[in-house]
């Protein structure tokens, strides 16, 4: 795809021209296919960009109603969910696991608090029990073996990234505080108030608005695959069980039957102002809805968890339920909080600047490095800002 073939769609505030010149040189120079962006500064919407094609051989415009599985990315709503109900005093973080969820308690896990949930130091980011994907998109089946599951290192003593396990173990807690499912809670308490389009559990009704992710391309010959990618494909290590690769996960990702499903680690479906609004709304009011009072984002965004991943095996860094910024995941350094989806999309916010931000693409990178086309607008918006 070249800069001439390629329509892009939207506006920026005075001040932001060089964000949409970056926009557009991330499909001539840095192999985008589809694509939009969203940023609010002060609750204000500053730069709304959209470009590129549903598929690279396809003629559908990728547009601002186009539906996007933002992967991991979808781990940031399912905190502001739980931070919600902890403002409201219907969540403890520091009570046990096994207050809300009883079936918790086996396999001397009795006494891990909620946070450690949150902040991945619980020691499950993977089971023994193997089963395929449609047993995975059940909800009970995964729930229960995580509830059986003996930890893989004792809780609170270390930390490692749950790509997929995050989802099952605080929605089920959600689920037994709330009676509602993690999609419907996430309809409650964010999409509906801000008026926005993120789901888990995708609407048939919708279905027809999704762009389907594309796979990374794989790297010259004789190069080999970046770090992350080396580990999830090497079945003797953790990062492969974590990221559910012997369930087939990558090729479930473009699977309908994964889009409906309950995956609330990774399968929200969401826009570029779906993820920025929702960080706008934590940092302040965003027509009229603050979704977290500073006290709670203050709370939210102290490190929780710092230093060696067991699962990635590079520094990572965790607040309840937040990236924080580490070298793999940058955002835009120190205040950022947020999350990115394997692949490619992004939201956060940066507090002290004011910042919110949202990115979503249907073209994967690999996972294993910084991501060139999320770096360079975010170098720009913060440039701006």
């Amino acid at each position: 795809m070249t800069e001439a073939t390629v329509r892009v769609d939207g506006a920026v505030a005075p001040g932001f021209e060089r964000v949409r010149e970056v926009f557009e040189e991330n499909f001539a120079t840095r192999g985008e296919v589809g694509a939009a962006c969203s940023v609010y500064v002060d609750g204000r919407e500053v730069v709304d960009l959209v470009g590129g094609l549903v598929s690279p051989a396809g003629e559908v415009p990728y547009t601002r109603r186009t539906l996007q599985m933002v992967a991991s990315a979808t781990k940031g709503a399912m905190a502001i969910c739980a931070l919600r109900l902890v403002e409201r005093g219907e969540l403890d973080l520091d009570a046990p696991v096994s207050t809300y969820w009883p079936e918790f308690a086996a396999a001397g896990k009795e006494s891990v608090p909620v946070r450690w949930l949150l902040s991945h130091r619980v020691g499950l980011p993977a089971v023994d029990e193997a089963m395929p994907m449609a047993e995975v998109y059940r909800w009970t089946q995964m729930v229960d073996a995580l509830a059986a599951q003996r930890p893989l290192w004792e809780p609170g003593t270390a930390h490692g990234y749950h790509a997929m396990t995050y989802g099952w173990l605080i929605g089920e807690v959600l689920s037994r505080v709330t009676g509602l499912t993690p999609g419907e809670l996430l309809a409650r308490e964010i999409a509906e108030p801000l008026g926005i389009d993120f789901f888990v559990g995708l609407p048939d009704s919708e279905r027809d608005r999704v762009a389907p992710l594309l796979l990374a391309p794989a790297p010259p010959a004789g190069v080999a695959p970046d770090p992350l990618t080396m580990l999830m494909l090497d079945p003797s290590t953790l990062a492969h069980k974590a990221f559910f690769m012997p369930n087939g996960l990558f090729g479930a990702m473009n699977d309908p039957a994964a889009w409906t499903a309950q995956l609330p680690a990774a399968n929200g479906m969401a826009t570029a102002r779906a993820l920025s609004t929702m960080y706008a709304a934590c940092l302040g009011e965003v027509g009229g809805v603050r979704l977290l009072a500073p006290e709670t984002l203050r709370a939210a965004v102290s490190p929780q968890a710092e230093g060696a991943d067991q699962v990635l095996l590079v520094e990572s860094r965790f607040g309840l339920g937040f990236q924080l910024s580490y070298p793999l995941r940058p955002m835009a350094g120190r205040g950022s909080f947020g999350h990115y989806g394997l692949g490619g999309s992004v939201g956060f916010g940066h507090p002290e600047r004011g910042v919110a931000f949202g990115y979503v693409v249907n073209q994967m990178m690999p996972g294993g490095v910084v991501d060139p086309r999320s770096s360079a607008l975010i170098e720009a918006v913060f440039a701006a800002a």
